[in-house]
C-alpha cells in the first residue's frame, strides 16, 4: 500500500552492539527512556526495543520487556508505538520467541520469517500464533532479508497464514552483503519480488550501513515506511559519527517530507494499523 504519509520507527540498539561501539547506546531501561524522548522529538512514530540481561546479552526476558515497557512509557506517554522484538541470535527457538510475545502482550512486535518459521516444520503453531495476535490487537510485523524471505513470504501471505487485512513487512538491506553496507539499489528486488501483493502489504525499509539514510529515503519515495537508529548504522550521511539515534530519525523525517509524505506521530500511525489488522 502507498500513501501521502509515512511513519519513521527509531531502533537504537539492537541485540548485538555495545557502549564499545557507541557510548550513547542505550541499553538499561532509563537509557531507553531517554533516547524515546529524543526520538519521538524527531519525528519517531515508534520505537523498536531490545532488552539485555545482567551480563548485556541479548534476551527475550518477559520481565525485562515489561520493565523496559513501563519505564518507557512513564517518559512518553502514548507518544511512541513501542515494538519488542523476538529476535533469536541463534539462541532461542521458535517457541521460545511466540511464548515472549504471549506473556507480554506488546503493542507491536517484529518477527523474522526465518527464525519464527525456519522451514520444513508445520506451520500450525505460527498460524496458531498470528491469529491471536491477531485477536489481541497486536501489530505485527514480519522480517525479510532477501529475494527468498519474500517470495515465501508471498506464498505463506497466500495461504492466510499472517491473518491480517493487510500484513506488514519489513526489508532488511544490506545485512548479509561484505561489510554490512547497504546500497539504495539493494531496494530493487525486494521491492520486485513483493510486487505480486504490493498494493496490499505495509512495508518498511531498515539498511545496514553509513547509507542508510539514502536508503529510506529511497523508501520513502516509494511510499514506503522507515526504520533507522544505532541497530543497523552509527553514521551521518557526511561520514560523521552521529551523537544519538534521534540524529538519524531527524534525517529520515526530512527525508519523508522531501519526498512529499507527512510524518505520523504515534497517534496517526496507532490509527492506520488498526485498520491493518
Amino acid at each position: 500500500m502507498t500513501g501521502d504519509a509515512a511513519f519513521v520507527m527509531a531502533a537504537p540498539n539492537g541485540a548485538r552492539r555495545s557502549k564499545a561501539d557507541h557510548p550513547n547506546l542505550p541499553l538499561s531501561p532509563a537509557e531507553l527512556a531517554e533516547e524515546a524522548v529524543r526520538c519521538r522529538d524527531a519525528g519517531a512514530a515508534a520505537l523498536h526495543m531490545h532488552v539485555r540481561d545482567d551480563d548485556g546479552a541479548h534476551s527475550l526476558s518477559p520481565d525485562l520487556y515489561r520493565a523496559a515497557i513501563d519505564t518507557v512509557r512513564q517518559s512518553v506517554g502514548d507518544g511512541l508505538v513501542l515494538q519488542i522484538t523476538t529476535e533469536a541470535v541463534g539462541r532461542f527457538t521458535s517457541q521460545e520467541q511466540m511464548e515472549t510475545v504471549r506473556a507480554v502482550k506488546p503493542e507491536a512486535v517484529s518477527v523474522a520469517l526465518r527464525e519464527l518459521l525456519p522451514g520444513g516444520e508445520a506451520d500450525g503453531p505460527v498460524r496458531d500464533f498470528f491469529a491471536w495476535m491477531h485477536s489481541a490487537g497486536i501489530w505485527a510485523q514480519v522480517i525479510l532479508y532477501d529475494h527468498a524471505d519474500v517470495e515465501r513470504f508471498l506464498e505463506l501471505e497466500l495461504s492466510g497464514l499472517f491473518a491480517a487485512r493487510h500484513p506488514s513487512v519489513l526489508l532488511v538491506l544490506g545485512r548479509y552483503t561484505p561489510g554490512q553496507r547497504s546500497e539504495p539499489s539493494d531496494l530493487d528486488p525486494l521491492l520486485d519480488a513483493l510486487a505480486p501483493l504490493r498494493p496490499s502489504v505495509i512495508w518498511s525499509v531498515c539498511a545496514f550501513g553509513p547509507k542508510e539514510n539514502a536508503c529510506i529515503a529511497r523508501a520513502f519515495a516509494e511510499g514506503g515506511h522507515g526504520r533507522v537508529g544505532f541497530e543497523n548504522n552509527l553514521y551521518l550521511p557526511d561520514g560523521r559519527l552521529a551523537d544519538h539515534t534521534s540524529d538519524l530519525v531527524a534525517l529520515a523525517a526530512a527525508a519523508a517530507r522531501d519526498a512529499g509524505q507527512s510524518v505520523m506521530d504515534a497517534a496517526a500511525l496507532r490509527k492506520a494499523f488498526a485498520t491493518w489488522l
